[in-house]
């Protein structure tokens, strides 16, 4: 990965700015994410306006549209062919744990699941083509992801433009710092629902996970990913 950004790093113009388009919005939509994660190509973004080679406003504005984008065609993919590629070709790359945790962050919170995964690589990778498979509505997905897309995008970016020259060791803590960002609004928004439910009482209706149903040979089109939003 290393040989990668150096090479990206001597990209200039209109070539540099396509990379780190294609970069962000590779990373879901076919799963490059699994390999180069889309974190380290908005950092590299902020890192070329550092050194003049694009500007900074371009940089931010490519990372946050393939983001975006990459996200959606994921979404899609996910909607009409995710459950064979998750249990199919995709499977040697999918940890099981992966695929639990975010089948049930979806099942859960719904449309914030799409927000905050976007800060996490590998629910950044998995939770657009989970939420096609579950037949999340799209406007309340598209709300999200671009919400989420945006402060990811532009906060990358930025964080690569202060790094400079440092930017390897900002790259490598930066999954680390923003997977324990999630851990803690998760535990709070956990901790939330659990008062609220014993507030309410039990809910009723049917919450399994997407692999529960698939399992049982039922219609995904069933599970329910709204969640509270």
């Amino acid at each position: 990965m290393s040989s990668i950004a150096d090479s990206i790093l001597h990209l200039h113009g209109f070539t540099a700015l396509a990379l780190v388009f294609l970069l962000p919005f590779a990373e879901s939509a076919v799963f490059v994410g699994f390999v180069f994660p889309g974190e380290t190509a908005a950092i590299l973004a902020g890192v070329l306006a550092y050194e003049g080679r694009i500007s900074l406003a371009g940089g931010v504005v490519a990372v946050i549209l393939g983001a975006i984008i990459g996200d959606t065609v994921g979404y899609e993919v996910g909607r009409h062919f995710g459950t064979k590629l998750i249990h199919g070709p995709l499977a040697r790359w999918i940890k099981a744990d992966h695929l639990r945790r975010t089948e049930d962050l979806l099942t859960r919170r719904g449309g914030w699941a799409v927000f905050l995964g976007r800060f996490t690589a590998a629910l950044r990778v998995l939770i657009p083509g989970i939420a096609g498979v579950g037949r999340m509505p799209y406007r309340r997905f598209a709300f999200f992801n671009m919400t989420g897309g945006a402060i990811w995008g532009t906060g990358f970016v930025l964080l690569g433009y202060a790094a400079g020259a440092s930017w390897h060791t900002v790259a490598s803590t930066a999954s680390t710092v923003g997977l324990i960002a999630v851990a803690v609004v998760v535990v709070a928004a956990v901790a939330v629902f659990v008062v609220r439910r014993r507030r309410r009482g039990p809910e009723t209706g049917d919450r399994r996970t997407i692999a529960e149903v698939d399992a049982a040979g039922e219609d995904v089109q069933t599970v329910d990913l709204g969640g509270p939003t």
